[in-house]
């Protein structure tokens, strides 16, 4: 069998079923397991996300989408080489990875055509049917039922351990700062899973830009910054942004010094098994009285 993974979150996946030897191309995103950089990448963004700042990252992929275009390339020459079996997809978001109608007039010149699954993934049931869906298709059920079984637990003791708190703290998770986004899709989900509020976003619906005064009338008492694609060291360069903003320093949040910076990228952004990591992180933010903080520094930290 040989896997081409057009989407960072169905690498991490398909290695966790142990198919890491049958995935022969991926994306310039396909980082995790660091294995997965050995392999030959066949879609790329035309942003340089290193070099650009928020504000030019925003202005570009909107200028992209507004004429239709995409924001990633796929390298024919080297995905018609890979010559895959199976493709791993997604149709959720034009700004995550690239078009799904892209990648169906990719193939029509290859030989003999691959299989294409689509993951599309909205909330935290959606990713471990995903799972379940990927080990099916490539004959690992029984590594994807131990998986999902495992990854269930987790999200379990989450849940009941935070019910056992009668506060519910106001829970503001930012997925981009300038201009302001709202975590959308899981987080929210997340966010209710680990014994917080999320007033402005709504689950399994897309992340979405937010007028700054809605988060000040908010007034949250927890403020996650998890830009997409930054970890935590490239997010601490824009928190600068936030002190720009009105009423910033006035927040309960920030007055109770509980801004935290965390690897959106890793634990957050992708719809992979690490999001039940990011949960167990979220515990850790929203309810320290319960979740002893064990996490590393960089996955997240708390700010100043």
């Amino acid at each position: 069998m040989r896997i081409c993974s057009l989407l960072p979150s169905a690498t991490e996946i398909a290695f966790a079923l142990g198919l890491g030897d049958h995935v022969v191309a991926v994306t310039h995103e396909c980082d995790y397991p660091p294995e997965a950089k050995s392999r030959q990448v066949v879609v790329k963004s035309i942003i340089d996300s290193h070099k650009s700042s928020s504000g030019q990252i925003d202005k570009i992929v909107s200028e992209r989408l507004q004429a239709k275009k995409s924001i990633y390339t796929i390298d024919l020459p080297r995905f018609k080489e890979a010559n895959p079996d199976l493709i791993l997809t997604q149709e959720l978001c034009d700004v995550c990875a690239v078009d799904y109608e892209e990648v169906v007039e990719a193939t029509q010149s290859f030989s003999q055509r691959p299989k294409i699954i689509s993951l599309n993934p909205g909330l935290l049931s959606d990713v471990l049917r995903d799972i379940e869906r990927v080990g099916q298709v490539t004959g690992k059920e029984r590594e994807a039922d131990a998986l999902v079984h495992s990854l269930r637990e987790r999200i379990d003791r989450v849940r009941e351990k935070a019910s056992s708190s009668d506060l519910r703290p106001r829970v503001a998770c930012l997925e981009w700062l300038d201009p302001i986004y709202s975590a959308g899709h899981w987080v929210p989900e997340m966010v209710e899973l680990a014994g917080g509020r999320e007033g402005l976003a709504k689950k399994g619906e897309p992340s979405m830009k937010i007028d700054w005064n809605k988060v000040v009338e908010f007034a949250p008492e927890v403020i996650v910054l998890m830009p997409c694609g930054f970890d935590v060291e490239r997010t601490l360069k824009e928190v600068y942004l936030l002190d720009r903003l009105p009423a910033w320093s006035e927040l309960p949040a920030v007055k109770l010094q509980r801004v935290f910076v965390v690897n959106g990228h890793a634990y957050f952004n992708r719809s992979g098994p690490r999001l039940v990591d990011g949960l167990e992180i979220l515990a850790q933010v929203i309810h320290p009285e319960i979740f002893p903080w064990k996490t590393a520094s960089e996955a997240a930290q708390r700010l100043g």
